[in-house]
C-alpha cells in the first residue's frame, strides 16, 4: 500500500533547492516519488511503506534545508 506524506521545509527558494531535496529524499528506502515546491515550502513524499520521519529529516538536512514538520 502506498502512502503520501507532505512535510514543511524551510530555506527553499528555487528549482535548485527543490532538486537537491528531491535527490536526497528519493534515495531513502521505499520512496517512490518526491515533489518539492519552493513556492509552497513543502516536500510531498510517496512511499511503499510508512516513512521514518527522522530519516526524511536527515535527508532534508543533508541537502542543506530544515524539515519543520508535517504540513
Amino acid at each position: 500500500m502506498s502512502t503520501t506524506t507532505v512535510f514543511t521545509v524551510t530555506g527553499m527558494s528555487c528549482g535548485h533547492c527543490e532538486k537537491s531535496i528531491s535527490e536526497e529524499v528519493s534515495a531513502l528506502p521505499g520512496v517512490t516519488a518526491v515533489s518539492a515546491s519552493s513556492e509552497a515550502g513543502t516536500v510531498t513524499v510517496s512511499s511503499e511503506q510508512p516513512l521514518d520521519e527522522a530519516a526524511v529529516r536527515a535527508a532534508v538536512d543533508e541537502a542543506g534545508y530544515e524539515l519543520v514538520g508535517r504540513a
